[in-house]
């Protein structure tokens, strides 16, 4: 197993440390904000969600950059920003800074993305991410992480960024998967 998917599994290795973070009740304390307060727990977890998905920049630009890409790859880095995007979506609507169904809007479309590629795995193909599905995670990436961190600093202006980077999150994600859709549909029209 080379660098890049090294780096990429151990992004889905950080996601129960995450996970842990964010739904056990650690009694450590909050930062006071306007009127409300940001858990340490939350910190740490929002902390831990952008280390793990800043990973995802870095293993493809190793891989791009030394020529490391492979199928393996192609598989495991967008499962592992579904897997690190899906687990901080739930967790989001658990603690009440995420409206459940914009959640299950962006879940399903990363599970009919997922399914079309598994029936392209089956015929043999392999369908990397395309631009707008790269642009989808790091709205997404944006959006949670905001959330994460109970909308500091931007609480403190009365602006809630992070709904609305969720919101534009909510519109790129369909966008993208009915482009995914329309550009891969021959694999599902062409299955045996």
């Amino acid at each position: 197993m080379n660098i890049p998917n090294r780096i990429t599994l151990s992004r889905i290795l950080l996601i129960p440390f995450f996970i842990l973070l964010m739904s056990y009740p650690f009694e450590w304390g909050a930062l006071e904000m306007e009127d409300r307060a940001l858990p340490i727990a939350h910190l740490l977890g929002a902390v831990l969600f952008i280390v793990a998905a800043t990973t995802d920049w870095v293993d493809g630009y190793y891989a791009r950059r030394f020529n490391l890409v492979t199928n393996l790859g192609k598989f495991l880095d967008p499962l592992a920003d579904k897997l690190l995007v899906s687990a901080a979506l739930i967790l989001l609507v658990n603690i009440d800074l995420a409206p459940a169904w914009i959640v299950i809007v962006i879940i399903s479309r990363e599970f009919a993305v997922t399914g079309l590629r598994l029936v392209a795995a089956g015929e043999g193909s392999v369908l990397a991410a395309s631009q707008m599905g790269k642009l989808k995670t790091w709205i997404q990436i944006v959006a949670i992480s905001i959330l994460l961190l109970h909308n500091w600093p931007f609480a403190f202006i009365n602006l809630p960024l992070g709904v609305i980077s969720l919101y534009l999150a909510l519109i790129i994600t369909v966008i993208s998967g009915y482009e995914y859709f329309s550009k891969n549909w021959h694999v599902m029209r062409d299955s045996k």
